[in-house]
């Protein structure tokens, strides 16, 4: 979803160092986020992405804290399992005046706490004095500000900036602000407390008296804000209030647990990064993309996402339909991408979008996010029951539809194209937007208009989901117009995309309907949206699962063989989590569980050797597993990035074969599998339509039972008004 074009292009994710232990921590609230270094602040170091951001903004670009003149020694650092909090703990290092040594390291113990809510930072510093003796010394902290923009700290470079202003420097605070080019000025404002004994417009100092096993705190909030405001919360105000509101959120979550405390560990982890993407987000349940370049809305990543979390949040479809309903194309803009009818592709709120500099304040250059609305909507209404809601939205759902036959497919053959309208937008705009990932098997990029195989799926399911919809509300015509372009799409998509040499679906057609016969995971999306031929699928599983594309951890973007494979590469090579995910989904849906227990297997496996065994949005593609060493990092991956940490969800509920009726409130399981290291699933808070139900899967010898969670064992029962089946 990296909406850059080329390599030379502005656009570009510069990657100009390797990680090595550049190691970060993040933290997000609503359109705030800040990547710290592993003591909890903010240094020019590593890929430079460091610093605390709002609305595309970077409001600080250092915080670095010092006990003497060096930085505190790290002990401990960790973001907590629900994401809420940073907590570090330090001690001071050995701390030398003119007479000589006068703190030895470790007499004084630091520990640190970080959040964020409603535009603020927040951190507190907490000293015990450990030591025998009194302890006098300073803490000191240097900050700044440079308000870069987003797409500056990601390498594009501006001929001219704004107007950094001086400092207002108070006795407890610093307000350091910058005026853009677009108008606005957008502040930092550094509240301290106690008082520092020194300030200046870059720096306090506070001196530390501590008799031995006495304790003192500094907090430190740094609100982020375009228009002044009246006051600061306090830090435990803020911390209050902070944690009711993610107590909120998590309330609108089944809760997934296994019998394997690592299992539970990753899902745990991906559960809170969904979260933390929708928390405080005021497009409400609406997942914001990833963290650091993405935190903000893409229509395809929230789609995605949403689809992925339907069976434990369904509410997050509902917020995604509701606002891309209202940010739809209704006019031609080439300059955006824009046509009647198109579903957003990006927003941003930054300098730079608001001066033009870039075109992504409301950018609508993605050919797939269309279908997939209409997409997300059959599904949301299929799981949810919903129809007053996917009334209100049906409008938004015929425009889609006209966009796909009048916009969408320009030349009339049936396929939906997509060809850049500007020449500062991306040349390509599947899911696979960099610009070298359309290619022929020699390696020439395919020319535009450009039909990718995965869309022409989409558009399938798409057709599909309207019918039903349209049946729901009455409306037999269009159901029936639907279901017949439908198949008729399928007959032609089958003779146009399958290659027998290959076995597979082609990438895409060029302009001149030319296939790039290339082995990709592209064509497993086939799988999922059900254009693929029951005929094809056994063969085209074998291909996606051969040694070429499944490294061990996951299914590589691009087969080894071909000419541009790279296992470096953003999109020629590398393991995408959510692209498992739905290819895996489409695997269970043609009958093949055991393919669909590997994939999540190796991406279950590749989460013990993250970080917080966090999935990212990609890492690289090398052969091949090794219980040794884990999979390979790819450096400028967004972490945590909103449709890896869905993946999870979408591998269980396809291994599970769990499908939610909430109309007539049964919940069915096809043919259920548990990973390999599970022996018992529990899903809390099952939503059923009005209802909700607590269940138990597990393992008994060779059978897979299904159970409410407290009712006597069996394999089809009634708890209240939801009914279980469970089908062999």
């Amino acid at each position: 979803m990296e909406d850059v074009i080329q390599v030379e292009n502005q656009f570009y994710v510069l990657a100009t160092s390797s990680l090595a232990d550049d190691r970060t921590r993040v933290l997000k609230f609503g359109t705030t986020f800040g990547v710290f270094n592993r003591v909890g602040d903010i240094e020019s170091i590593g890929l430079g992405e460091q610093g605390l951001y709002h609305q595309g903004t970077r409001h600080l670009s250092r915080f670095a804290l010092r006990m003497g003149d060096k930085a505190p020694q790290l002990l401990r650092s960790t973001i907590q399992n629900d994401n809420a909090f940073l907590t570090l703990d330090m001690m001071n290092p050995d701390v030398y005046g003119e007479s000589g040594l006068i703190l030895a390291r470790g007499s004084v113990h630091i520990f640190r706490s970080k959040f964020l809510w409603q535009s603020s930072s927040y951190d507190r510093l907490r000293l015990s004095n450990f030591s025998m003796s009194p302890v006098e010394t300073w803490i000191s902290l240097d900050f700044a500000a440079d308000y870069a923009d987003i797409f500056q700290v990601r390498g594009t470079k501006r001929e001219n900036t704004g107007q950094l202003f001086s400092p207002i420097v108070n006795h407890d605070s610093v307000v350091l602000s910058y005026r853009g080019l677009d108008g606005r000025v957008r502040r930092t404002i550094l509240q301290l407390s106690p008082p520092p004994e020194r300030i200046s417009e870059n720096s306090a100092d506070f001196r530390i008296s501590l008799q031995p096993k006495e304790e003192s705190a500094i907090s430190i909030v740094i609100n982020c804000e375009q228009e002044p405001r009246r006051s600061i919360v306090n830090f435990d105000v803020a911390m209050s209030e902070a944690l009711a509101a993610l107590d909120q959120v998590r309330l609108r979550f089944c809760h997934v647990t296994t019998s394997d405390p690592r299992f539970n560990a990753w899902l745990s982890r991906s559960e809170a990064d969904v979260m933390m993407m929708i928390n405080g987000n005021p497009e409400g349940d609406y997942p914001y993309a990833g963290v650091p370049w993405f935190n903000t809305v893409f229509g395809r990543d929230g789609i995605l996402t949403a689809m992925e979390c339907l069976l434990a949040a369904p509410g997050i479809a509902r917020s995604v339909l509701k606002y891309l309903a209202a940010k739809q194309a209704t006019s031609v803009i080439p300059e955006q991408d824009a046509e009647p009818g198109k579903i957003l592709h990006e927003m941003r709120r930054g300098e730079m979008a608001n001066l033009k500099e870039v075109p992504f304040g409301l950018y609508y250059g993605s050919v797939d996010s269309t279908p997939l609305f209409i997409m997300l909507a059959g599904a949301y209404l299929d799981r949810s029951g919903d129809l007053p809601f996917i009334q209100e939205i049906w409008p938004n759902i015929q425009a889609a539809l006209d966009w796909i036959d009048h916009y969408g497919d320009v030349d009339g053959d049936g396929f939906v194209e997509y060809q850049a309208k500007n020449d500062k937008g991306l040349s390509q705009q599947g899911w696979k937007d960099s610009f070298d990932s359309v290619f022929h098997r020699d390696g020439i990029i395919a020319a535009a208009p450009i039909a990718l195989c995965e869309v022409q799926g989409y558009v399938y399911a798409a057709r599909l989901s309207a019918s039903r919809i349209a049946r729901e509300l009455g409306q037999l015509d269009p159901a029936e117009q639907q279901e017949t372009k439908a198949e008729s799409l399928k007959i032609n998509f089958e003779s146009a995309f399958w290659d027998e040499e290959l076995e597979t679906y082609v990438l895409a057609l060029d302009g001149a309907k030319k296939p790039c016969r290339v082995r990709s995971s592209n064509a497993g999306h086939c799988l999922w949206s059900r254009i693929a031929s029951p005929s094809k699928a056994s063969r085209l599983v074998r291909t996606l699962m051969s040694e070429e594309l499944f490294c061990g951890w996951g299914i590589r973007t691009l087969g080894s063989g071909e000419v541009r494979y790279n296992p470096m590469s953003y999109h020629n090579g590398s393991v995408w989590p959510h692209d498992n995910a739905i290819i895996a989904a489409g695997f269970a849906r043609y009958g093949f569980r055991e393919e669909t227990l590997r994939v999540l297997d190796g991406l279950y496996e590749a989460s013990w050797f993250m970080e917080l065994n966090r999935l990212p949005e990609l890492f690289c593609g090398f052969h091949k597993r090794s219980d040794a060493e884990g999979p390979t990092l790819y450096p400028v991956a967004c972490s945590p990035q909103a449709w890896a940490a869905g993946s999870p969800y979408l591998l269980l509920e396809s291994c599970l074969g769990i499908n939610v009726d909430s109309d007539t409130k049964v919940v069915e399981f096809a043919a259920p599998q548990l990973p390999p290291t599970v022996d018992r699933l529990e899903l809390s808070g099952l939503s059923v339509g009005d209802q909700s139900v607590d269940l138990c899967v597990r393992r008994d010898g060779p059978e897979i039972l299904v159970n409410v969670v407290g009712a006597e064992r069996s394999s089809d029962h009634r708890s209240g008004d939801v009914e279980i089946r469970v089908w062999p």
